[in-house]
Formats: structure tokens, C-alpha cells, sequence
């Protein structure tokens, strides 16, 4: 396969499942973690990399080591491997899930923002995507009539802060989350909802609908729900590993255990709470977001630059949503006719936020 991401939570745990399953990693891409990079290298021996900066290839212990975007486009091209892992952050990984696509390869998507900003335009029928609660979706489905679907969250590392306190709270609060071990970027997501809103809009492209929801689940034990025309709903289960759905992502038939299962005599309750908009003001989009998910591309760049600043120390917690709501205000109008339009809009929704 070509792992794009290597270094990351998703990349990591993608690696020692290539490891169980004597997968060959032809291609490793990472950013700055030259460190962990090279262990990598030692032990998967890749026929190329790609890193982000052209000063660290020196670092790198291979003989064939390129740098930059162009690179990563280049070696999925070049590569034999006809599987592709996109665990790239952020709106980075857009060209390389298109370039996947166009080279005829099976694209396994844990990069949310390809379908946020541009799901209109990506070929979702070689796709498989890397995400608990849309593989808890796609597990679920049965040749059954659905009335809606629901996913559920974490409520992110602010879900029993008191609200007053939520103004102040510092970037080391805010990337403690109580359930999962995630990269910066998309814990904080986490915190503010907005990464519920990205699964909502990627559900949206891969299945087809607008009739869906989310709750609060605290134990991040239930990912998913269908619920059927006849008044009957069913649920996924799974611990919160993402081990799970990228075995499925890589080897699609999967006949042994990944995961041990989930006891419920153990977990003795659950808890569920609804998602409120004065904790998550970002919540209030929800809706209209889906019904207008061509602003995705809007939702995303502001949220980038925001997340960003707040990273910076140049804005509070609370910010990150107010820039977000006020771009998409801003942008309301906005409609990519074609793919050059959301690279425009990106960069224009960027250059907005940024001043």
C-alpha cells in the first residue's frame, strides 16, 4: 500500500496491521517526524518517501526521499500499489484522494476535509472510509428501507466543563480528550463539535442522505445507528480503536479478531446527552450545513485558520466557532461550479479569516 500520513495515530496503527496482514508498504508520507519516520523506514523498508520540507531530507535514513505536495502526487502516481491510505490532515489531502481516483486506485479515506469541501466532485465507487462511526454506517446496512442515521460523539474535552469557564480554557485543557488519542487538529475539533459536523457532511456523500443526527455518548462504545422505516434501530459497538475500521479499509473481508469485544456486564450503563448549542455553538450550523453542504469548503477553511490561531495562543477556545459562523455568514452565496472553484474559495475564505 501507500500510507500518506505514516507518522500520525491512524498511520501508526494502519502500519502494524500491515504488519499482521504481510501487507508491503511501497510508499511512506509524513510531515516532521523525521524520528519516528526512520524507525518506520527500518522496519517496512518502502520503496519511496515523501516528507514535508525539503530542509529535513537529509535526516531521512533512504536513499529515495522527495519532499513537498507535487512529490506526494507524484510517487501515487509512479507507485505500483493500488491501494492508497489518505490519513493527511487537513485540506492537504484533497489533491492526493483526486489523484488517487484518477490513477484507478482504491482510495481508503481517513482524511474528512476530501469530502467536506469537495464530496460533489469525488468518485466515492473504490472509497472506503477510515472513520468508527462511518464504518459503524456502513457495517450496519441491511437490504432494509432507512428512515435516518445517527452517529454519536465523544462531546470532546469540554463536554462537563462549566460553561463560564469555557472562555478561558487553555490549548493543554482543550487536547486532553477523555476517550480517544488524537492528533491537535482534530481533537480540538473534537472539543468544539466541529468534527461531528465533518462526519455529518461525509455521510451525507457516502450515503446518500440528509436525514441525519448526533448524540452524545460518552463512552465512545456505540459509533453508530440506523434506524429503520419500521420503528427498529440498530447499533455498533466496538471499543474505541480505530484498528477496526482500517483492517476493513485495507483487507475489506475481515475473519479474525481485532478488537476484543465489548462486555457489557462490564461497561454496566451508558450514557447519552444531547448535543446543546451553548456549549458547542457550532451546533446551530447543523442543519443548514447539510442542507447547503457546498459551503463545506467554507465550514473548513475558516475552521483550519481558526484552529490554527487558537494553537497560536492568538485567540481564545470560544473564538474558534465565532470565526467559523462569521465566514460562513460571509460566504453564504458561494457555489463551486468545479473543482478549480473550491481551491479559489478555499483561498479566499483563508485570506478572510487570516485578517
Amino acid at each position: 500500500m501507500i500510507l500518506l500520513g505514516s507518522t500520525g495515530s491512524i498511520g501508526v496503527n494502519a502500519l502494524l496491521l500491515a504488519k499482521k496482514f504481510s501487507l508491503d508498504v511501497e510508499v511512506l508520507v509524513a510531515g516532521k517526524n523525521i524520528v519516528l519516520l526512520n524507525e518506520q523506514i527500518k522496519e517496512f523498508n518502502p520503496s519511496f518517501v515523501v516528507i514535508a520540507l525539503a530542509e529535513d531530507v537529509h535526516k531521512v535514513n533512504h536513499k529515495n526521499v522527495r519532499y513537498g505536495e507535487k512529490a506526494i502526487l507524484d510517487v501515487i502516481a509512479e507507485s505500483k500499489s493500488m491501494l492508497v491510505l489518505n490519513a493527511l490532515v487537513g485540506f492537504l489531502g484533497l489533491r492526493p484522494s483526486l489523484k488517487t481516483i484518477e490513477c484507478g486506485k482504491k482510495l481508503s479515506l481517513a482524511n474528512k476535509e476530501s469530502l467536506v469541501v469537495a464530496g460533489e466532485f469525488v468518485d466515492k465507487s473504490n472509497l472506503m472510509p477510515i472513520d468508527s462511526e462511518h464504518f459503524g454506517l456502513w457495517y450496519l446496512l441491511q437490504d432494509k428501507t432507512i428512515d435516518s442515521m445517527t452517529i454519536t460523539a465523544s462531546g470532546g474535552s469540554f463536554r462537563d466543563y462549566p460553561l463560564e469557564r469555557l472562555k478561558n480554557v487553555s490549548i493543554k485543557e482543550a487536547l486532553n480528550h477523555p476517550n480517544w488519542s488524537m492528533g491537535n487538529k482534530i481533537t480540538i475539533d473534537s472539543a468544539t463539535m466541529t468534527n461531528k459536523l465533518y462526519e455529518l457532511l461525509e455521510a451525507k456523500w457516502l450515503f446518500d442522505t440528509t436525514k441525519l443526527d448526533a448524540i452524545i455518548e460518552t463512552k465512545s462504545l456505540i459509533h453508530a445507528l440506523i434506524n429503520f422505516k419500521d420503528g427498529s434501530t440498530t447499533a455498533h459497538f466496538a471499543h474505541a480503536n480505530m484498528q477496526l475500521p482500517i483492517a476493513y479499509a485495507l483487507k475489506t473481508k475481515i475473519d479474525e479478531e481485532i478488537l476484543k469485544p465489548v462486555n457489557l456486564l462490564e461497561v454496566g450503563s451508558l450514557e447519552f446527552k444531547e448535543i446543546k448549542t451553548n456549549r458547542y455553538p457550532i451546533w446551530e450550523i447543523k442543519d443548514y450545513i447539510l442542507n447547503n453542504a457546498n459551503l463545506g469548503v467554507v465550514l473548513n477553511a475558516a475552521n483550519e485558520v481558526a484552529v490554527q490561531k487558537f494553537l497560536a495562543s492568538k485567540i481564545g477556545f470560544l473564538d474558534i466557532s465565532k470565526i467559523t459562523l462569521d465566514a460562513l455568514n460571509k460566504f453564504s452565496s458561494v457555489k463551486a461550479k468545479t473543482l478549480d472553484d473550491v481551491f479559489l474559495i478555499d483561498e479566499e475564505v483563508r485570506s478572510y479569516c487570516e485578517s
